[in-house]
This record gives structure tokens, sequence and C-alpha cells, in this order.
């Protein structure tokens, strides 16, 4: 070691010192942070891995090491719950929790308290990033059905989303990278001298949710009675709404294993659909027109509507409500995710032109299906397979993916587009791949609080995590939950890249001693501050957890979870023969990094939600800063309640 202990008596002796490799370490760190700062157009990736360079080249840490945190359990963890999200969403399992949600709340009020009873819950054990993907479209609808504004809703739902993630391990990436961190510096128990490699073994699975619950409470009633009056109320995102629109004239047949069948078109939610109008019920050539709120939906019932093509899309997404023109697909589920939606003009030389939608045989000639068409300045009101084609009309189709690039310099269209989001979903895999996601969970548990149920292999152990969760999402691609692709397109290469850079800046720090410098710098700073000795391990409990927290909100969650616990270790040992407890500051770190809602830059999901919500920066500093505040005094009180900070 480079430097001494502080001694508790006296903490003038043992002045550290910072080494040349310590201090190539400590400068390549805050370069790369203030070049997240002042070259936003940089990506974050290439910083660190820029810095990762840096280090290794200087000498600093071994090639090995630098590369290490590329194969460390919190890259391959997070890596396979991205896929194995994808898999929920792929099949329509997230949907269906989204849609059962917010279906029947008639009031923001309502909206905003059901969001608060449920999206936390879900988020501790589904990861924030793809949690909220599949939840914003949903929020976003429901606000167009209700006339209310995104903007009253889009940060609560970001917000909510981080609480729930603190509650458990797996529910945010950070902690998943704290934890990498941490089996990286078990690796030499010899590391910090007097303090015990347990106190700063890896985290449990439920071993952060006493600070975490208590967090979450307080924030969802921040969110449900303050929040409200802070957040903006953006009456132009309402008027956009309608702009831009075109309505399409689509007919989708209700099969015998839909959920609507039996329902009332009210109680369907087919009265409030964004942009989307129920003309018409074909019943065996009986035409039930104007549709009424009490009228019942049968097996067999052809729907006509006319309205935008984001609500068709959201249609199709219902199990056994498919599109009159293409019944065949919902039967066979397996060829219907490979379709897709897409956009074609007819041509004044198509072929088509002039004749109805049932003479033109557009299956055999395109091998695609027309969904729904749309004519400028006309609302069509026939039965879809009844109208007369002409030049310049827009079909909506499904077709195969290489339909676009096969037919967008055919004579017979004018223009051919895919139109992005409307992929159709694995219904028929969705509890499957409900069952195979609360298995992960059930083995995760199991791994964390009985990792020696068996007496035989180690299919239990501590270390099989992310073994465990690769396996769930090898069975979500055997049992077409999703494809091979689809897993491949699901990680977030990004992420993956910051986080293995920034555990091996991490290393760097901690091998050339430039966070033991650090934190007997902060030691040293509590002990001559004129505190009593019981409050020093408090001020530096708040000390890392406010650095932590803005650090944070100006650069990026896991890469200040990386640098940061590694300090945090650092700090509980410089106390010497005080005795401070690393797990309590293990904790801060995972808290303070976790809960970002001052800025939009310091968690993703805050970014996310910015562009639906038409949100500035400064609406997340007048709604987040106090949530912040909050948070910080209840966790602070939740650590120091839960976590000792001196060792008995």
């Amino acid at each position: 070691m480079p430097f001494a202990a502080l001694s508790a008596a006296d903490p003038l002796l043992g002045v550290p010192t910072l080494t040349v490799h310590g201090g190539i370490a400590l400068a390549t760190t805050l370069a790369v942070f203030a070049g997240m700062q002042l070259k936003r157009r940089i990506p974050v990736e290439v910083l660190f891995l820029g810095g990762l360079v840096i280090v290794t080249v200087c000498g600093v840490i071994h090639p090995k090491q630098a590369v290490a945190g590329f194969a460390s359990t919190a890259v391959i963890l997070i890596g396979a719950l991205f896929a194995v999200s994808a898999g929920l969403r792929n099949t329509g399992a997230l949907d269906w929790i989204g849609h059962r949600l917010l279906g029947s709340a008639q009031t923001e009020r309502s909206a905003l308290l059901r969001l608060g009873l449920t999206v936390p819950p879900v988020s501790a054990f589904v990861l924030n990033t793809p949690l909220v993907a599949m939840m914003a479209p949903v929020v976003v609808d429901w606000c167009r059905r209700r006339n209310v504004s995104p903007s009253r809703l889009m940060i609560p739902l970001s917000y909510l989303t981080i609480l729930g993630g603190v509650c458990t391990l797996i529910g945010t990436s950070t902690t998943l990278v704290i934890n990498g961190n941490l089996g990286e510096l078990q690796k030499d128990p010899t590391r910090f001298p007097g303090v015990d490699p347990a106190r700063y073994a890896e985290l449990a699975l439920f071993e952060i949710a006493p600070v975490g619950v208590p967090i979450a409470l307080a924030g969802i009633g921040y969110m449900i009675f303050v929040a409200p009056r802070l957040l903006p109320n953006r009456h132009d995102l309402i008027e956009q709404f309608d702009e831009h629109r075109r309505d399409y004239l689509v007919d989708m047949t209700v099969l015998a294993n839909c959920p609507l069948a039996g329902q009332t078109v009210q109680d369907a939610g087919l009265r409030q659909l964004p942009g989307l109008f129920l003309i018409e019920i074909d019943r065996n050539g009986e035409t039930i027109t104007p549709v009424a709120p009490g009228d019942r939906i049968r097996a067999g019932d052809h729907l006509v509507f006319t309205g935008v093509v984001s609500t068709i899309a959201d249609l199709e997404r219902i199990p056994g409500l498919v599109p009159s023109a293409d019944e065949s697909f919902e039967q066979r589920p397996a060829d219907r995710v490979h379709r897709q939606l897409t956009e074609a003009v007819l041509s004044r030389t198509s072929p088509l032109v002039g004749r109805t939608v049932k003479e033109a045989d557009f299956r055999q000639r395109y091998n695609a299906a027309i969904v729904a068409i749309h004519r400028n300045g006309e609302r069509l009101t026939n039965k879809i397979g009844e109208v007369e084609l002409e030049p310049g009309d827009t079909l909506l189709l499904q077709t195969r993916p290489e339909f676009v690039d096969a037919h967008r310099n055919s004579r017979d269209f004018y223009l051919v587009s895919r139109v992005g989001g409307a992929k159709a979903r694995r219904h028929d895999r969705a509890l499957l791949a409900a069952l195979l996601f609360a298995g992960l969970i059930l083995w995760l548990v199991i791994c964390s609080l009985f990792p020696d149920v068996l007496p035989w292999g180690q299919a239990f152990s501590k270390d099989i995590k992310p073994i465990a969760a690769i396996a769930v999402a090898l069975a979500m691609v055997a049992t077409r939950c999703l494809t091979t692709s689809e897993a491949r397109g699901a990680i977030d290469v990004q992420v993956l890249l910051v986080i293995g850079a920034a555990i091996g800046m991490g290393e760097a720090l901690d091998k050339s001693g430039a966070a033991g410098w650090l934190a007997e710098m902060l030691v040293r700073g509590a002990s001559t501050a004129g505190f009593p000795p019981g409050l020093r391990p408090y001020l530096l409990l708040a000390v890392v957890y406010v650095l932590t927290q803005v650090l944070t909100e100006l650069i990026s969650n896991v890469a200040v979870a990386s640098i940061m616990v590694t300090l945090a270790v650092h700090v509980a040992a410089a106390g010497g023969v005080a005795g401070y407890d690393p797990r309590p500051f293990i904790v801060a770190v995972a808290m303070a990094a976790s809960l970002s809602f001052a800025t939009p830059i310091g968690y993703q999901t805050n970014l996310m939600v910015m562009g639906p919500g038409g949100y500035s920066p400064r609406d997340y500093l007048k709604t987040g800063l106090p949530l912040a505040m909050l948070s910080t005094t209840t966790a602070l009180a939740a650590i120091s309640w839960f976590f000792p900070l001196v060792r008995p």
C-alpha cells in the first residue's frame, strides 16, 4: 500500500501520498467525466474505452486486468436480462400488464395512483429500461384517449420505475454493476488489511430491500401527492395528437379465442381508442351502426374502424383480433412474427387501380395482405373488401421484411415504407415467457437465500446467477418466445461497453492507490472538521452518498457506480482502528447511483420520456430535486438504521 491507514487517535498520522500511476488514473478518470460534460456528441462508450486504453498503455494496470471487466458477471448478467426482457415484450406479456394497468383509469389522478401502486413492484424484478420502453406507449395512448397531456405522466413513469428498481438487486443495472465490482475486489482478500472480506462480498438479491423499500414508499407518496403540483401541463402536446393524422379504414375479425368476445364495446375499451373510431359491426351479413357502448361483441364479428396507423398496430396486438384480409396469420403465430406493417401508395400504372380489394388478389400477387386503406381528403366508410382502389390510395399492408426492398422501385407504387414499432406479438407464447421469467426470479432467490440447498452440483451456487439468466434466455429462444436475432438486437452493447470499461478504470484507481488516497483524504477531512468521533462515520457516509448522487446526475449511473464502489470500500478501510464497516458505504453507493431525478442525463429512463413528455431539463430539476432530497434523507436514515457503520 502506498499510504498508511489513518489513526483514529491522531488523524494527522500517516500523510497519504499519491503515486505517479495514481495521478495518471485519477487524471484520466477526471478527463473522461469532464469530456462527458463538455463534449456531448462523443459517445459515452468511446470516452470510457479511450480512458481504459490510456491507463493500460501507461502501465497503471495489466492488459488482462483492463479487459477482465468485459467478462465480469455484471456484464454477462445484464446482457442476458436484456434478452429475457425482450422475450416478455415480444410475446405481449408486458403489453398485457400495461393495458390491464391503465385500461379503466378515468382521471389523471387515478392513472397516477395506478402507476404508483403497480410500476414499482414490477420494476423491482424487470430491468428499468425495457419496462419504460413498454409502458411509455401505453401511457401516451391513455393520454390520447382521455385528452390528458403526456407531460403529466411521463416523468412519474420514469421516477416510479427508478424507485422500484432499488428494492432488489436485479431491478436496475446499477446494482448489478456494483456486484460485478465487488466480485473483482474479493479476488484479493488481502487488499484491505483489517477489513473482513465478507463485508465487501457481493450483495444478495434482497439485501438492499430494507433501504430501497422505504425510499420507494416515500417516493411514491411524493409522486402522488406533491409532484402533480410541480409537473408541467403541455397543452400543445394534446394538439399534436391530431396533427399529421392519416385516417385508414380497417376491418378486424373477432376469432373464437379473442378476449373481447362476450364483452360490451365499452368494457372492451373500444370507445376510447386514440385516433380510432368504431364505425360498424358486421355480424353474419347484418350491419350494426351506429355502434352503442352497450353492444356486445361476438366471435365472428367484423369490426370496422377508421383511424390512425399507430392504433391499428395496437389492435393487431390483441390476441384473436385479426385483419379480415389476413385471418390465417393469427392461427400461425410463428409466421405472423415474420410479418410487419408497411405503407404503400398506389401509382397510376398499378394493376390494382379500378379493382376492389377483394378482386385485387393482393396475397397471390405480392405475398402480402391489405390491412387498411387511406384515401387523402375522403373518409372511407365502405367495407374494406368493397372499396375500389384509386391512384394515390395509401395501403397499410402486412408484409414480409423483404417486401420494401423488392418493391421500393416498382412501377406499381409511388412509395413503399416500413411502419415503425408495428411488430406482431407471439401471444401464444406469452404465458410460457411469463413462466420462464418467474422461474428465473425463483432461481435467483434460491441462489441468494439458500445457496447450499443441493448437496451436489452448482445449480444454486451464488456464482451461478449469470448462467441462470443465460439459461432462461436460451429457453426463450428454444421455445420461440423470441428469435436469436431479436435476442441479439435486445442487448444494449453501448451499456455493456461502458460497464466493462468503467470496471477497468475502477481497477486502475484501486491498483494505483488513487482510490485509497481519495478515501484517506475524505477520512482526514472528517477527522479535522471538528466533529465528534461518534459522528464522523455518519458524515463520511453522507459525503460518499452525496458525491455519488451529484456525479450520477451529471454523468451516468453505471459509470459512477463502477468508480465509487471501490472508493466506498477504501473509505471504510481508511477508517483504520475506528472499525468502519464497508457494507453501509457500499449500499449508499448502490442507492445514490440508482436514484437520479434532477437531470435527464443521469438515468436512461429519464431521457426516454423526455421527448414523449415534451420536457426541458428545467422540468426535471423542478420536479426531481425535491424527490432527490427526500430520497437522500430517507436513504441515509435507513442505511444508518439497518447497517451499523462501525463494526462491533
